[in-house]
């Protein structure tokens, strides 16, 4: 099912829902900054819940490339976890809606997520942070952003230009780097008391093994790190996609 939402600032977010024929368990899964709810990684994690029997809700957040609306360059974090907000908000008014239920996120989606987890434990029965962002501040160390001149100059110019996959050119405003600044999950990481599976790539430079860890050594519940050999932070390869889908299934089977 795919139905057209809006949000608090009147914006459209386009939003599918799976697996209703079986109702009972339920899970959100977000992808993660300028993806969209069909990318390989996002449909592999979806799919894991759909055959472990859960029904799936996933959504393009305002300002991405997807259905939904907005610009690219206008996206924030804070954007994210309010439009994930409004999307629960608007489940929790449907029949299949049920309480406790299990959030996944990759990269910007992992850090809403888990804002989201540190803030209504008593709504998520398990959280999955995959390729999580796990703070502003850290974001600023990886390789990614770690040349000053790069931030600077972003700064100044007050819009980052770069290409992305297949050579589309991509705007980021700065305003994205001051409002990501604000947040950390670390503080509040005592709050995640549910089962928690993290995953990441042995390669990835925008959200590294190493960052990944910072959270998992604070969280006190049943917890998992896996990290995939090999894999970078969108975890291209076919191979990469399958590993990542059985562990979620396994973990999932787990609790």
């Amino acid at each position: 099912m795919k139905k057209f939402i809006k949000n608090r600032h009147d914006q459209r977010v386009c939003v599918v829902v799976g697996g209703l024929e079986k109702p009972g368990k339920l899970a959100f899964v977000m992808h993660g900054l300028s993806g969209n709810k069909d990318e390989l990684h996002i449909r592999s994690i979806a799919e894991a819940f759909l055959e472990s029997g859960y029904t799936v809700v996933t959504f393009d957040t305002t300002n991405t490339f997807g259905e939904s609306d907005g610009q690219y360059e206008d996206a924030t974090l804070t954007g994210y976890y309010n439009d994930l907000e409004d999307v629960i908000a608007w489940a929790a008014e449907q029949p299949w809606y049920v309480e406790p239920f299990v959030l996944a996120g990759h990269s910007f989606g992992g850090m809403a997520t888990s804002l989201f987890a540190e803030k209504y434990p008593e709504k998520v029965k398990a959280l999955a942070p995959i390729s999580s962002v796990i703070s502003g501040e850290l974001t600023l160390r990886t390789s990614k952003y770690n040349s000053q001149e790069m931030l600077d100059k972003w700064k100044k110019d007050g819009v980052w230009i770069f290409k992305g996959s297949g050579g589309t050119e991509k705007r980021l405003k700065w305003a994205c780097m001051e409002d990501r600044l604000k947040y950390s999950l670390l503080p509040e990481a005592h709050k995640l008391t549910m089962p928690a599976l993290m995953v990441t790539g042995s390669e990835d430079d925008s959200t590294p093994p190493t960052h990944n860890q910072v959270l998992f050594d604070k969280l006190p519940g049943k917890k998992e790190l896996h990290i995939i050999e090999g894999a970078v932070h969108t975890f291209d390869r076919p191979s990469e996609r399958d590993e990542l889908k059985e562990i979620v299934r396994n973990w999932l089977a787990s609790f």
